[in-house]
């Protein structure tokens, strides 16, 4: 039956009756490889580092792949509205396992880093044709329930792949953390082939090139500026400077082109509606909240409050238990409920009240309120994403399903990208401007008297974040004699502090992203759920 029907074309991506449960399963296991795949890698990267030997490419394996997915996910969206979903699934899919199997084959850091790039082509469609299908499976109605479920496949996938990257990358090898990528994307081909319609369009309508290209120009530039801001140049420097006005000029014309083309690929009418600008702006703070839990919490965890490695990288489990639950729970509402907003706000609160609770821990901070702070911000979190998409969903034509959730998930890739660089540069800035203060002369003066590269690798942030590193120091402090065990815990004391005061600034602007949040939420105005058919939502 299953095989009759992906052979028949349709005119729309809509997809009706008992095939549905079909394609719900297949948009499930791709967004479970898709997320699978990133915790996966992110676990086996200081090994795979240390094997290339390429240190200082370290940062470039992750931002190939977020660069060359941010910029293809509208180019998506708009084609898929065009032609269909399943071509953009399945051509994704293939780049995905290709980007891979290369990987995986790497001899050097360059090599690597391409692949990833290819890789992140096919990420791209993996973040931007789930949501839409979703669109394509239930009425508005339904989706709050279905748009939670995918959303804590999300989460389910964040809390296994760490554990089972470093099961693989001890086991069998780190290349093999690339190499699992294939089955799962296989099974993940074969489910979107069979489930999906094939679409035939009424007209061959023309893409935006020009956009799509001056999109590219634009971003790139943007994004690279903002993940080397801070780290290989200055915020002031000529280069992130340049970078910024170049991005910036191409937007503008990007813009300029949007509003004059026959077929934009961001339609400029989106942004003149209030619900969809609401929602975006909440979803790109609610991803910087995120992004600026998920990425410094760990290190908070073992650097201030001195857990183990093993404990630190636990530290997110109650996180993303919590957001599942968010989600889960917060998608039934919305759909029995058919309302968002009470939800939003309420789910907001919940956010600020957990980033107010971050803000407020030190190093006196034990491991229980560690876990309670975190269990807050998931829930939080879990409960507002949902129904952002339920709500843009809900206000649009169907026509333009994939569209109006490729900018949404642009809009959130951005606010990771943006975050994780700008809340870096405030931690290694506070972290420099403490430790000074901080330090007591006499050790001032002894690791003064140290070789300069020993001294820049003491007062690195990330002194703290590994018994291997903590050992390496403790070697540096035996030049001092007698005195090396008395100067070395002083020293560790005084990073800690240093590095609690330091949090305590970064943990305070996820307090002005959440606050922002629910000041987005409060304006996110309510649209009833439609539980009609499609043709209505055309309306």
């Amino acid at each position: 039956m299953i095989t009759v029907l992906q052979r028949e074309k349709q005119t729309t991506n809509q997809i009706t009756g008992n095939r549905r449960w079909w394609a719900l399963a297949a948009v499930g296991v791709t967004m479970f490889f898709a997320a699978m795949n990133q915790t996966v890698v992110s676990t086996a990267l200081p090994t795979i580092v240390a094997h290339l030997h390429g240190f200082s490419l370290y940062a470039w394996v992750l931002t190939a792949y977020i660069l060359t997915s941010a910029v293809t996910v509208p180019i998506y969206g708009k084609l898929s509205d065009m032609y269909g979903r399943k071509p953009f699934y399945l051509f994704g899919l293939i780049m995905f396992m290709a980007g891979a199997a290369v990987s995986g084959l790497a001899h050097s850091m360059e090599a690597l880093i391409a692949a990833r790039a290819v890789q992140g082509i096919g990420g791209g469609a993996m973040l931007s044709m789930p949501r839409a299908t979703i669109g394509d499976i239930f009425n508005p109605r339904e989706r709050g329930r279905w748009m939670g479920l995918i959303v804590s496949i999300y989460g389910l996938a964040s809390i296994i792949g760490p554990t089972l990257g470093g099961w693989i990358t001890d086991t069998l090898g780190w290349r093999w953390v690339f190499y699992i990528n294939l089955p799962f994307g296989l099974a993940a081909f074969v489910a979107v082939f069979y489930a999906l319609p094939w679409v035939r369009t009424e007209h061959h309508a023309k893409l935006d090139w020009t956009g799509s290209l001056l999109l590219v120009l634009a971003l790139l530039p943007i994004l690279l500026a903002f993940t080397w801001a801070g780290n290989q140049f200055a915020w002031s420097s000529p280069q992130i400077l340049g970078l910024l006005l170049f991005g910036i000029a191409m937007l503008t014309l990007f813009i300029f082109n949007e509003r004059n083309v026959e077929e934009p690929l961001l339609a400029p009418f989106l942004f003149a509606n209030p619900i969809f600008r609401s929602a975006l702006a909440a979803g790109l703070l609610v991803s910087m909240a995120m992004f600026g839990s998920l990425l410094f919490l760990p290190l908070f965890a073992q650097s201030v409050l001195g857990l183990s490695a093993q404990g630190s990288g636990i530290v997110l489990t109650p996180m993303m238990l919590s957001f599942i639950t968010g989600s889960f729970v917060g998608g039934q509402i919305i759909s029995r409920t058919g309302r968002y907003k009470a939800q939003a706000i309420i789910g907001s609160l919940i956010l600020l009240t957990g980033t107010v609770l971050l803000f407020q821990m030190d190093k006196e901070s034990g491991w229980p309120v560690v876990v309670r702070n975190m269990v807050i911000l998931g829930v939080g979190i879990g409960t507002i994403l949902p129904l952002l998409s339920v709500a843009i969903q809900n206000t649009f034509p169907y026509r333009v399903m994939g569209v109006v959730n490729a900018t949404q998930q642009f809009t959130r890739s951005l606010g990771a990208v943006i975050a994780a660089p700008i809340l870096g540069t405030i931690l290694n800035n506070q972290f420099s401007s403490r430790l000074k203060t901080n330090m007591p002369q006499q050790l001032q003066h002894a690791i003064g008297s140290l070789p300069t590269a020993s001294r820049q690798a003491l007062l690195d942030p990330q002194s703290l974040t590994s018994a291997h590193a903590q050992e390496a120091i403790r070697s540096r402090f035996a030049a001092f004699g007698q005195q090396s065990d008395a100067l070395y815990h002083q020293f560790i004391q005084t990073v800690r502090t240093s590095l609690s005061g330091s949090f305590h600034v970064l943990f305070s602007l996820t307090v002005i992203f959440a606050a922002g949040t629910l000041i987005a939420c409060v304006l996110l105005k309510e649209v009833h759920l439609k539980q009609d058919e499609y043709y209505q939502n055309e309306g």
